[in-house]
């Protein structure tokens, strides 16, 4: 039996279920009553469902003698996370076919890779993506058919989009089937210096490439924790996919025996409607993901997507709730950039299952949250067991290394990874767990940018050969989509490593592989929607403090006109999405345009923040 939950997380969750009784209990009115019953199909509908199989097969979807399992893949090989899904679908056939069932692809979506695109145009479409695979994955299952849906896609936007878009089809239940990570190769602090010693000119682009390729260099994500990773281990905390098992490698046989019990779990939720995606992802599920990216330190997009995610299931957050869920749950990862490891050796030391079952034992994850398996996540929780023939799973162990992960009750930090700053310049949030604590406060003159290129060439210029917070605005989803600016942390981790101090403040994301420098980012409201921080000027004193989640200048801006904001560039598909840049919700507010604005007031419901 699982332990009280923490009563400041007991006292948010009501909060948050109050808040949101309204839409929720319309979401839920929104669902169809009753299960599937394709008997009642148009005759030539079904004929088009069914024109693809064998006569045998034609007759089970259409009489509906046995579950139809609808898939929404996000497969291309432009990830190297998704392109082991080219083979997913038969490989899922197949088990279901040995239950009974049958499958069919019922469309795929978009999926772009940040790593190609980092620094580049195309990360102005990054964010806006995320809707759009959202959107996909509505017009897939639209076809209305199936019993249930299995979703494939594990990389930053792909699997909140498949998340929020299988969520408008609340009434199937859904389960996600990861791939899992690459092997380890080059590490990741390795890659990181040769960046900066590029940075400087102390590295040929040949000898980039060769770091980078040793990197990045198989099937799977990529090793670092980010957001793609992040994902994978709250989508195990919420129980839509096995809580255990994100971090076997693609070609195990962890993964294999993973795929078929996961075919299996579906196929017997199709006959439970305790178990329909709109009624999974509830407060507990949702809160427990977000205690989950909080102990290990994950990645602060997630303040953005899980936003949405809520909103799609019919809950209202904001980052004052975040806010106390972190200042309540310790921080017992240490995985890059918030350590020196990556996610295989999070996951030798026992990985998602050790984390969740001893947040569990501390009270601060509800492990009487039923899972997709139609038991409690106490009970559901495992690490498994390699065997390609049956599934089998042992009870969760301690953690095997204590470097990479902890027990609650002897935590790396006792609070979370991820702080909320505030101030008279916004608010936004930072990842504190990837700085160090002599690096967490920071008061200098800011140098203004609107673009980071601009940033690039006054590091080569010497410009920024003091202490410094590099205020970067016009960088919101209203002004460009608001891109990661991942590019920046090579240039200015050199600039901390020469001993000055540096901040970054900005109304755009960094990766979530983004770590050391003391970043302030996601500012609301962003520098096009009349934010302070756009009205900042080089030389006002600025103070980045995360130690206190403070953002603040001394300087009188009452009588500035704002920071003029670049031209919008329509080339490279960027002006297909300019009516989405005009009506985009603030960041905080899930940075979407699925849903109408809600301005929340929650500081007034009593939190600690």
């Amino acid at each position: 039996m699982a332990p009280p939950l923490h009563p400041t997380l007991q006292a948010l969750r009501d909060r948050i279920e109050k808040r949101s009784t309204h839409t929720r209990q319309a979401y839920l009115d929104s669902l169809p009553q009753g299960p599937q019953n394709r008997t009642t199909v148009g005759c030539a509908n079904l004929a088009h469902t069914t024109a693809v199989f064998p006569a045998n097969t034609k007759k089970t979807i259409a009489l509906h003698k046995a579950p139809h399992l609808g898939i929404v893949t996000a497969y291309n090989d432009m990830l190297s996370a998704h392109q082991p899904f080219e083979t997913y679908p038969g490989i899922i056939a197949r088990h279901a076919r040995a239950l009974g069932a049958t499958t069919q692809v019922a469309g795929g979506t978009p999926a772009m890779c940040d790593g190609i695109t980092q620094g580049r145009e195309g990360m102005e479409l990054s964010l806006f993506s995320r809707d759009v695979i959202a959107l996909s994955a509505c017009v897939g299952l639209s076809h209305n058919v199936f019993d249930g849906a299995i979703l494939l896609g594990v990389c930053d936007k792909i699997a909140p989009g498949l998340l929020i878009g299988a969520l408008g089809f609340g009434q199937l239940p859904c389960v996600f089937i990861p791939a899992g990570p690459m092997e380890t190769g080059l590490s990741n602090q390795d890659k990181a210096k040769v960046r900066q010693l590029a940075a400087q000119g102390q590295a040929s682009r040949e000898d980039l490439l060769a770091s980078e390729e040793k990197a990045y260099h198989s099937p799977g994500t990529c090793t670092f924790y980010g957001t793609a990773n992040s994902n994978q281990l709250m989508l195990d905390f919420m129980g839509l996919q096995f809580p255990g098992g994100a971090f076997e490698l693609p070609g195990s046989p962890q993964r294999q025996a993973l795929i078929a019990d996961s075919v299996r779990a579906l196929e017997s939720a199709t006959r439970n409607p305790a178990l329909q995606l709109g009624r999974l992802v509830n407060a507990q599920t949702l809160m427990n993901a977000l205690v989950g990216l909080m102990a290990s330190g994950g990645s602060t997009n997630h303040t953005i997507h899980w936003v949405a995610v809520a909103r799609a299931a019919g809950y209202l957050i904001d980052w004052n709730d975040m806010e106390t869920i972190s200042s309540v749950v310790p921080l017992l990862t240490r995985v890059y950039p918030n350590g020196s490891e990556d996610v295989n050796a999070f996951h030798a030391a026992g990985g998602t299952a050790s984390l969740l079952s001893t947040l569990i034992d501390g009270g601060y994850i509800d492990g009487g949250a039923l899972t997709l398996w139609g038991k409690p996540l106490e009970n559901t929780v495992g690490e498994v067991l390699p065997s390609r023939e049956t599934f089998s799973v042992r009870a969760p162990t301690a953690s095997r290394n204590p470097e990479v992960l902890r027990p609650h009750h002897d935590p790396f930090q006792p609070d979370g990874g991820i702080r909320l700053m505030q101030g008279n310049l916004g608010r936004g949030v930072c990842k504190v767990s990837a700085v160090k604590a002599e690096h967490r406060r920071v008061q200098a003159p800011c140098r203004v940018f609107t673009d980071q290129q601009q940033v690039i060439d006054a590091f080569n210029n010497g410009e920024l050969t003091h202490a410094v917070v590099v205020v970067l605005v016009h960088q919101g989803p209203r002004a460009n989509g608001m891109p990661e600016l991942h590019k920046l942390t090579p240039v200015l981790g050199v600039l901390q490593d020469q001993g000055f101090p540096v901040a970054l403040l900005t109304d755009g994301r960094m990766s979530g592989a983004s770590g050391k420098v003391l970043a302030a980012i996601h500012v609301c409201p962003e520098a096009n929607m009349q934010g302070p921080i756009g009205l900042l000027r080089d030389g006002d004193i600025v103070t980045v403090d995360a130690n206190t989640g403070q953002i603040s200048t001394n300087a009188d801006l009452s009588n500035r006109h704002p920071t003029p904001a670049p031209e919008q560039v329509q080339n490279l598909g960027r002006g297909y999405f300019h009516m989405w840049r005009n009506t985009v919700s603030t960041a905080e507010e899930g940075a979407s345009n699925l849903f109408p604005p809600t301005r929340l007031n929650t500081k007034d419901e009593g939190h600690s923040a």
